[in-house]
């Protein structure tokens, strides 16, 4: 399975600070906000990834991140002219996903808790057709809600109903197999001309081919578009890291956690931000494993 970040957009709900850096590179706490939708990825298994952007802001993440090889990733870099839909990644990314499935998370999303990373793999392992990710909410009216039937079946798909039939929001993670690009390519614009990730979704669904994976009790789904859940979203990073000890999505952790670098490997990555806080985690993680 190929990955894909998309952390384009305008940002404006952020305006004035993201007119002069991408939401997708302020701090959530203690890391830039594309750290979170990496690691959901890298958690996943996924190694081959496509970071999506507008063209202003690409050099900026390809100095974060670079290639990728430092984390025994391949990181790759496109560019969205302008922000024209969230399936438009699946047309600008099509020469990257291949032959391929694929996982496409949202730049400004943010997932934590237990066994998130087993959840990801058996969900890949077991794809067909397209699985989407629920969270239960409290205002369904704000976003995509999916229905399922007594039996657990996903059967209708709403974008920001008035009357939601389910308070199950669909949230910035999504996994497709191949289809999707063939798909998205017969996507046409909607009213507000964007090509819309909800008709995709209702694509597969039309063909008994869309499933819904609940994230229960005790997961957390954050996103960072507002400056209120941004600030939200760094208060709850902040509470568990101070509290336990541990940072969610330290990606220089999982990479080692994975498999994808050895404990050297990582101590270096943390020798390099030694100064920092972040920068003694990691080393500290390295000198826990095996090198």
């Amino acid at each position: 399975m190929k990955g894909i970040v998309l952390a384009g957009g305008s940002g404006t709900r952020l305006y004035p600070t993201s007119l002069a850096v991408s939401k997708q590179l302020i701090p959530v706490y203690d890391k830039p906000t594309v750290y979170y939708p990496l690691a959901t990825l890298m958690l996943a298994g996924i190694r081959d990834i496509l970071v999506i952007s507008s063209p202003p802001d690409l050099p900026q993440f390809r100095r974060l991140l670079g290639d990728g090889g430092s984390l025994g990733l391949n990181i790759s870099y496109a560019q969205q002219d302008r922000p024209n839909g969230l399936a438009e990644a699946f047309l600008i990314g099509s020469e990257h996903i291949g032959p391929d499935s694929v996982a496409l998370a949202l730049g400004d999303n943010i997932f934590h808790g237990p066994g998130f990373s087993a959840l990801l793999q058996e969900t890949a392992r077991d794809l067909e057709g397209c699985a989407l990710f629920g969270y239960i909410v409290n205002d369904p009216q704000r976003y995509g809600v999916g229905e399922v039937d007594p039996a657990g079946r996903l059967v209708s798909i709403e974008e920001k109903p008035n009357v939601p039939k389910s308070n199950r929001a669909i949230t910035g993670l999504y996994f497709y197999d191949n289809d999707v690009v063939d798909i998205a390519k017969d996507i046409r614009p909607s009213a507000r001309g964007e090509l819309e990730i909800t008709d995709v979704n209702l694509a597969y669904l039309a063909q008994g081919r869309a499933r819904l994976v609940d994230l229960g009790r005790g997961f957390t789904w954050l996103d960072t578009g507002t400056p209120e859940s941004l600030l939200a979203a760094s208060q709850y990073v902040h509470t568990l890291e101070s509290r336990q000890h541990v940072r969610i999505a330290c990606i220089e952790e999982i990479a080692l956690h994975m498999g994808y670098i050895d404990a050297d490997a990582c101590r270096r990555l943390g020798e390099k931000m030694g100064g920092s806080q972040y920068g003694q985690y990691v080393i500290e993680v390295a000198g826990g494993w095996p090198g």
